[in-house]
């Protein structure tokens, strides 16, 4: 049998899509908001029965610290506001994902997708394979015949696999290409505009083409080294492109501590959701 994969999930993602699918008031005995940390943990749940994985690595943001990406494109995100309720459970949830025993990595001036790149980027150098968990199509970048991204369509019960193939019809290029893509097409979720004039389709097409950005820069006078448009488009490339040299430590092959993460969600005010996790390991707080 082949090795277990190695489940790479984007924290925060999971995080918001538990926020907006668990009822706002859930809360502890106490008055706390607890919605993320049973939604996010369900997710959990499902997702370890459905995939098995040797383990989880989960990537976080660190929110109010900017990026290097901030400091190449002030605008680059600008306008996220989240609710006080999603910040103060964010901000707790990587303790929550320690306590489980995975992998956890934060750090500061960097995105959870750079954590994530690294991860598998290690994994797959280690001869391992990948399940990335997010819908950023940032990600479509790491998929190979050893990375695959699991994109949820409704909670976590549906779930869309992304390898190759469907990067390439989803998006017009292959997974080498998405960065290059991104740069010229632009990505207004991120507040990236992309070469003038080109968008998607025109993207692609100048990629198949040409077979590459520079190549592609070289087509035009105006996007030569050292042109304000060509030197917005090489930096929207470092915009999007993933960093793989961040240090992560992987972590070991082996299954959650159930009765670890049950004290913590028990501790939280997570008390049913406590109790289902703590039978898993055998045991039944009361």
């Amino acid at each position: 049998m082949a090795p277990a994969p190695l489940l790479v999930v984007d924290g925060d993602n999971l995080a918001h899509r538990a926020y907006h699918s668990v009822p706002k008031t859930l809360r502890s005995r106490e008055g706390r908001p607890i919605n993320v940390f049973v939604g996010w943990t369900n997710m959990v749940l499902l997702i370890w029965s459905q995939e098995a994985p040797r383990n989880l690595f989960v990537a976080w943001d660190t929110l109010g610290s900017g990026t290097y990406r901030n400091d190449l494109w002030p605008s680059y995100q600008a306008g996220r506001v989240f609710d006080d309720a999603i910040v103060e459970q964010l901000d707790q949830l990587p303790a929550l994902a320690r306590a489980f025993g995975f992998g956890s990595g934060k750090q500061a001036g960097y995105e959870a997708d750079d954590l994530m790149a690294a991860a598998v980027a290690a994994e797959v150098a280690a001869g391992g394979t990948c399940l990335v968990l997010t819908t950023d199509r940032d990600t479509y970048q790491l998929v190979s015949d050893r990375v695959t991204v699991l994109s949820p369509r409704k909670g976590i019960s549906d779930i869309v696999r992304i390898g190759p193939a469907e990067v390439q019809e989803r998006m017009g290029v292959p997974p080498g290409q998405v960065t290059e893509f991104k740069a010229l097409a632009g990505d207004s979720s991120d507040n990236i505009p992309g070469a003038r004039g080109v968008g998607p389709k025109g993207a692609a097409a100048l990629l198949a083409q040409h077979g590459g950005l520079e190549a592609v820069l070289a087509t035009r006078p105006e996007w030569a080294p050292g042109t304000e448009e060509g030197e917005r488009v090489r930096m929207f490339y470092e915009l999007t492109a993933m960093r793989v040299d961040v240090p992560v430590e992987l972590p070991p092959t082996r299954e959650p501590d159930w009765a670890a993460a049950a004290d913590w969600l028990r501790a939280a005010g997570a008390i049913t959701l406590a109790d289902r996790v703590a039978a898993r390991a055998g045991r039944l707080l009361l």
